[in-house]
């Protein structure tokens, strides 16, 4: 069995996007926990396991492509199934004093803390990835209503292009691995082994 060692184009480039319509395209769908290593056994939409073994700190992306034969015209795709992510915007706070902006911060690292959720933050937002149900989520929020902050959940796709991998993996990396109950659409495809 071949092991696919790297990633030769993504579907959402135009050069790729075509061929795709044109193509016999296998899905592999990753969870957010596989997404985040460089070797895994992953088994496609068409029932194949295929061995992954990626350059060390690869960052895999939704529409990767490993493979591509023009002759029989097929074309092997990953597929990322990320979890939504709640951002919490502290925009507003730059208008405050510093004892108020120390006073919501330390309130707001407390309601998180206290679910013991990840967070990233970047520049004027803080990342929490969804651990638990959205409306779970919401209500922690609005249970504690910290004074000039607002929060949106947003796609964990959308949210990827801003983050360093080490970003990514506290965001992604933990939240699918322990907690199964977030089921995404495509979870009756996905496999995730370590290759030893």
């Amino acid at each position: 069995m071949e092991v696919l060692t790297e990633i030769i184009g993504n579907t959402h480039s135009p050069e790729w996007h075509e061929k795709m319509h044109h193509a016999d395209v296998e899905s592999i769908f990753l969870d957010q926990w596989t997404a985040q290593k460089s070797r895994f056994l992953a088994k496609s939409d068409k029932g194949i396991e295929y061995p992954v073994a990626l350059k060390r700190q690869s960052q895999i992306v939704d529409g990767d492509i490993l493979a591509y034969d023009p002759e029989k015209n097929t074309m092997l795709v990953l597929r990322l199934a990320l979890n939504p992510v709640m951002v919490i915007e502290l925009g507003a706070l730059a208008q405050q004093s510093p004892e108020e902006i120390i006073r919501i911060a330390v309130e707001l690292g407390h309601a998180i803390g206290n679910q013991h959720w990840p967070a990233v933050v970047k520049g004027t937002k803080v990342y929490v990835p969804l651990t638990v149900d959205k409306k779970v989520m919401e209500s922690v929020m609005d249970t504690h209503h910290i004074e000039n902050i607002s929060y949106t959940f947003e796609e964990g796709s959308d949210v990827i292009p801003f983050m360093a991998p080490h970003e990514i993996r506290r965001l992604f990396g933990g939240a699918s691995h322990h907690n199964h109950h977030i089921h995404s659409p495509h979870a009756d495809h996905i496999e995730g082994h370590l290759v030893h």
